[in-house]
């Protein structure tokens, strides 16, 4: 059965859940690369976990709280949701993006200036991603290379790729688990976006220094799209090594649906066994 809710207002909940998520997230990077307010990795990932969790939260009741294009093709292909809303649905998500990335420019446009002033970064430069990391995202971590020395190819493009996707497939298989209500080990509908939210923040803390774990099409490309008009040219798109499409709009997507292919082919599995008529006899 159709929904009687016209689809503009699911387009324009996700809009402000990607907003949301977008803003707060990315401006936890800009306050951690630029000010050193938040120090170390776990500060920014729990940021990001709590934006995630608020902003589905915030969206799930209109719009099912997807807030990531990979997350909504994976819901397609196998959660059922309809085939018909997902270009509207990434439509408005990265617009979401791209609209919070520009906010978070005006209000740090000034203190940008200077952190790249003080560094002698000449932005779209050699080198400039380590500003251009506050809206796009690179392989490996440009404050991490730097502060390690590592070598410009210590991430190799393969690296990246598994590591986006990896990622990516454990977050889409623990959304599906944690939102299915056949899962009498699960949450629940109050606390599945917390737990979601709890998700992120783990896996950024592992994959953040490899690719700062994107596991998000639009948290990606949105930024990097308005970084692309904002001065840094190239070194935002495509990036100094490639990549902003097969490193952080490809593999987040396929690995979505690997993710959510597994957990459903699990559910599916258990769910035979338990109504096998051996099941009812106590045999193994």
């Amino acid at each position: 059965m159709r929904s009687s809710v016209p689809l503009v207002w699911p387009c324009v909940a996700e809009f402000a859940g990607t907003f949301i998520l977008v803003f707060l997230g990315v401006g936890a990077v800009h306050v951690a690369v630029l000010t050193g307010a938040l120090e170390g990795l776990w500060q920014v990932a729990v940021v990001w976990g709590v934006a995630v969790a608020l902003a589905v939260y915030a969206t799930s009741a209109i719009s099912g709280g997807h807030i990531n294009p990979a997350i909504t093709v994976a819901l397609a292909a196998l959660g059922g949701f309809p085939k018909r809303k997902v270009p509207p649905y990434i439509v408005s998500q990265l617009a979401g993006a791209v609209v919070a990335a520009a906010v978070l420019h005006g209000l740090f446009a000034s203190i940008l200036d200077d952190y790249e002033t003080a560094r002698g970064l000449v932005r779209g430069g050699a080198g400039s991603e380590i500003s251009a990391m506050c809206y796009g995202q690179y392989f490996p971590n440009p404050a991490l290379r730097e502060a390690r020395r590592w070598s410009p190819d210590v991430v190799t493009h393969l690296q990246a790729m598994a590591g986006e996707g990896i990622g990516t497939a454990l977050l889409a298989f623990f959304v599906f688990a944690l939102t299915d209500p056949r899962n009498r080990g699960g949450p629940g509908p109050r606390l599945a976006p917390a737990f979601i939210g709890l998700t992120v923040a783990v896996l950024i803390a592992v994959v953040a220094p490899l690719t700062q774990a994107g596991l998000n099409p639009a948290r990606d490309l949105g930024p990097r799209l308005f970084a692309l008009v904002a001065g840094w040219g190239r070194v935002a798109v495509p990036g100094p090594r490639g990549g902003c499409i097969t490193v952080y709009v490809v593999a987040p997507t396929v690995g979505a649906l690997v993710g959510a292919g597994a957990y459903t082919a699990l559910a599916r599995a258990a769910r035979r066994r338990a109504e096998a008529p051996e099941a009812a006899g106590g045999f193994p």
